[in-house]
């Protein structure tokens, strides 16, 4: 499979739909982008954790999922049992949802 790099133009989209989002849900998940990854930490005022990992696939809608593990300290993209699972649909918003049942603060 090709790797893709995330263009500026969805960057920004996505930094608009996690600002939205945070405002919404009263949370703030920091993005942070390296090569086909958006990796989504949140600031719980206590510390930054890290919560899951989305790579990019050419679609907006369609982000691979992988949930970050503290039992090993990596992001696992064959994990769907968690709580907040069910809200993991290829969305940022759906991942960002799966964060906050998955890692509540």
């Amino acid at each position: 499979m090709v790797k893709l790099v995330i263009p500026e133009s969805v960057k920004q989209e996505v930094d608009a739909l996690i600002e939205k989002f945070n405002k919404r849900h009263r949370c703030v998940y920091i993005p942070r982008y390296k090569k086909d990854c958006l990796y989504l930490d949140r600031d719980d005022e206590v510390a930054i954790s890290h919560i899951c990992r989305l790579t990019y696939t050419g679609k907006m809608n369609d982000w691979e999922f992988a949930i970050f593990k503290y039992s090993d300290e990596q992001y696992d993209d064959e994990e769907f049992f968690f709580p907040g699972s069910g809200r993991v649909d290829g969305t940022i918003e759906g991942a960002m949802l799966a964060g906050l049942e998955a890692y509540p603060f």
